[in-house]
């Protein structure tokens, strides 16, 4: 396929049979394309997108559901900031205090999870952590870990091929 040089090259799931070195290669070759072809990759891999494109559209029902960066659509579709945070301390005054912070839009237990992990929603482009940081050390709770949490291309593909969305 490549030989004749082709403007473009559509490809249809070209990792999937392959073993992991192989996997790398053809990554790889993909993205050595990228600058100077159009390749059009057609997979369900979402990993692979993320490893090879700079550019997705992601079409639903015969329909383009979203087209950009994967930092783009993250952007599009983020509702707030999200932290993970493990702060050790009796959950409902934890959670009541990180409730105050200014900014603040929710807290919740990380669910599935362990006592004391907890979900800390703020408004968009508002970095809360060092008020949160603050807040935790100044109550006297032991702050474990406290970390961003980013949109997948998985929520992405979900949220943008919803029921509701496509509503």
């Amino acid at each position: 396929a490549l030989v004749h040089e082709p403007d473009v090259l559509i490809l249809d799931e070209p990792t999937v049979g392959l073993d992991p070195k192989q996997i790398i290669e053809i990554r790889e070759v993909i993205k050595g394309l990228g600058g100077e072809h159009t390749v059009i990759l057609s997979t369900h891999i979402l990993p692979e997108v993320s490893m090879t494109c700079g550019q997705l559209v992601i079409i639903n029902n015969g329909r383009i559901a979203g087209e950009g960066t994967p930092e783009s659509l993250m952007a599009q579709l983020k509702e707030g900031e999200v932290l993970r945070a493990h702060i050790d301390g009796p959950s409902t005054e934890v959670s009541e205090m990180i409730a105050k912070i200014e900014g603040v839009l929710d807290v919740a237990q990380e669910p599935g999870s362990e006592e004391g992990i907890y979900l800390v929603t703020s408004l968009p482009g508002q970095d809360v952590r060092d008020a949160l940081t603050r807040q935790v050390v100044d109550g006297g709770f032991s702050l474990r870990e406290l970390r961003p949490l980013d949109m997948t291309l998985e929520d992405i593909f979900l949220s943008l091929t919803s029921e509701e969305v496509a509503a």
